[in-house]
């Protein structure tokens, strides 16, 4: 195994510097606002909320807490309750607005010019908007941006509360789950409404509790316009798993004391924070608003007219090197997860191997002449506990060596098997897994993990077989071009799906061009390279082995120059 150059910090340099700790924080808004009779210092759900509370009571303003303008818990769950469903793990896509949240009357509150006020919580630029204020212009904002894996895991920890309601004794999932279906669907929105009104003047990333620091909306808007016009990586994050792997410890330098790295995340803008860099210090915010801020430039045109403000590409890994087999799964079909959980498409997907075992495998589709009824009968007897689920004898299960590509259009029953290192390659929806067998194990924290035969059984696509398989989706390479130190591949997507994938070996430089759609690249072989603009749009940039990187569409023509012997990288866009 290779030595490690993987970068887990990639940042976008700003100029200027970071205002650091609350103390600074405080002072510089104080300076800055002085004359101010009202701050909006608005949070994204999942900010430690009472620090931000403590902070701004030393200013001698009257502070304003938004959780004490908002409707009473109870009517706020009945108003979310049809979209958070029953279901452990899946709802239905929030249309509810942040103002639904509030009871706020225009006169309700008066404030006293005599005494200045601080208006903290998620909503204070809209509650700002609300109150009835004497001889004043509309409020100024400082925005708390928060990373969605650092949510994550003060869900875990049990530490924060959700949108309007006391949530944080909810298990991780169910937080989640609110979170993904509601809370934040509603707040990306607003947000996005105040990015574009010009009204905010300070951010503050509070993702590490001790750390928190502010830069300028200048500063913000200097590193997503940086970022938006040059090849940009997101900030990975990693995470064991029941069936996780060891490669990822050495490739990308990772705590060797950890039990296990089964995934990582490192092209999922939804989920991945940016880093901004200024004087050597970075500031954390979720790349998300780089989406927000610059969908067309970032997207193209016909992407952001078919997607919108959404990134539509995921590549991840999965790490099952001396660990254990994913659970056997089935993600839904567009028609079910529209109907169903109100999606605009799904997760189709493909597995890349970046490297695998001599024992390795990959279970792909149906056997010739299975039985359905009896197959889902014996997936729910294995779900009661009664037997062990017999994947062979309905699954196939197909042999696989490093540098395979096996397509898995939604509907397409799946999973990786052990000693694999896996480059998901798929659309972006993150939590639309249906597992049906886990191999009788239990989760991380010495649970089942939950089962979905119910659902899994609607969106199989039965007749996706063996000749299927092999005629379609394992290993569907096509070669474009052999010439001279550069090897062009078609490896996919299935025509099912809407991302295209091409593979390039070569030994000299390569020339790319993102014909007006956004590109997403990982270097699945080679040490290094060089991504270089023949125009001079960017500085050059350099990519090491097993890095995702995104290449933004306003970029058009682009570079691949090796650093050091043969390179190999795998490409994803959106088709025309």
């Amino acid at each position: 195994m290779r030595k490690s150059n993987y970068d887990k910090q990639p940042s976008t340099h700003i100029d200027g510097k970071v205002i650091c700790g609350w103390a600074g924080i405080v002072q510089t808004l104080s300076e800055a606002w002085a004359d101010e009779p009202v701050w909006a210092i608005d949070l994204y759900p999942g900010c430690y909320e009472e620090d931000f509370l403590e902070a701004f009571a030393k200013t001698g303003r009257k502070v304003i807490d938004t959780r004490s303008l908002m409707r009473p818990e109870e009517e706020i769950r009945q108003l979310t309750e049809r979209f958070m469903t029953d279901d452990v793990l899946f709802g239905y896509l929030s249309n509810i607005r942040l103002h639904e949240y509030f009871q706020i009357d225009n006169g309700q509150l008066i404030i006293d010019n005599d005494k200045p006020c601080v208006i903290i919580g998620t909503g204070a630029a809209f509650v700002a908007e609300k109150l009835s204020i004497v001889n004043c212009q509309l409020s100024i904002i400082c925005y708390a941006d928060m990373a969605r894996w650092e949510i994550q895991q003060r869900f875990r920890r049990h530490e924060v509360k959700a949108l309007g309601i006391d949530n944080h004794e909810d298990s991780p999932s169910v937080q989640y789950k609110r979170g993904y279906f509601n809370d934040w669907n509603i707040i990306d929105r607003y947000k996005d409404e105040l990015m574009q009104s010009g009204r905010i003047q300070f951010w503050i990333d509070s993702n590490r509790r001790d750390e928190p620091k502010m830069i300028t909306d200048a500063q913000m808007r200097q590193g997503l316009e940086r970022t938006a016009h040059k090849p940009f990586r997101v900030v990975p994050f990693f995470d064991p798993a029941p069936w996780g792997g060891q490669w990822m410890k050495e490739v990308c330098d990772l705590p060797r004391e950890e039990q296990n790295y089964g995934w990582c995340f490192d092209c999922v803008p939804e989920e991945n924070s940016l880093y901004l860099e200024a004087e050597d210090t970075l500031f954390e915010l979720p790349s998300q608003d780089v989406v927000l801020a610059h969908s067309r430039e970032l997207l193209g045109q016909q992407v952001w007219a078919r997607f919108g403000k959404s990134f539509p590409i995921r590549f991840d890994f999965l790490d099952t090197m001396q660990g254990g087999n994913l659970s056997l799964q089935v993600h839904p079909t567009n028609e079910f997860a529209q109907k169903e959980f109100g999606l605009p498409y799904t997760q189709d997907e493909s597995y890349y191997l970046l490297d695998a075992g001599e024992d390795a495998v990959v279970y792909l589709g149906l056997k010739e002449g299975i039985n359905p009824t009896e197959m889902i009968e014996d997936l729910r007897a294995a779900q009661r506990g009664e037997i062990l689920f017999d994947a062979e004898k309905f699954v196939n299960k197909l042999p696989a060596k490093k540098h395979d590509h096996y397509l898995i259009p939604a509907g397409t029953i799946h999973c990786s098997g052990a000693n694999s290192m896996v480059l998901e390659i798929s659309s972006t929806p993150s939590i639309f897994t249906f597992k049906l067998w886990d191999w009788a194990r239990l989760g991380l924290d010495g649970k089942p993990r939950p089962i979905n035969v119910e659902r899994g059984k609607h969106v199989i696509q039965w007749e996706r077989t063996t000749p299927f398989v092999k005629a379609e989706i394992a290993n569907h390479f096509e070669v474009l071009s052999d010439e001279d130190g550069i090897k062009e591949e078609r490896t996919g997507l299935h025509p099912n799906e809407f991302i295209e994938t091409r593979r390039h070996t070569f030994t000299r430089l390569v020339e790319h061009n993102t014909n007006g759609g956004v590109n997403v690249l990982n270097l699945v072989d080679g040490e290094a390279a060089l991504i270089e603009s023949p125009d001079g749009k960017f500085a050059p940039f350099e990519v090491h082995y097993a890095e995702t990187f995104i290449i933004p569409a306003c970029i058009g023509r682009y570079t691949i120059k090796p650093l050091g012997g043969e390179c190999m990288t795998i490409k994803a866009y959106i088709r025309k």
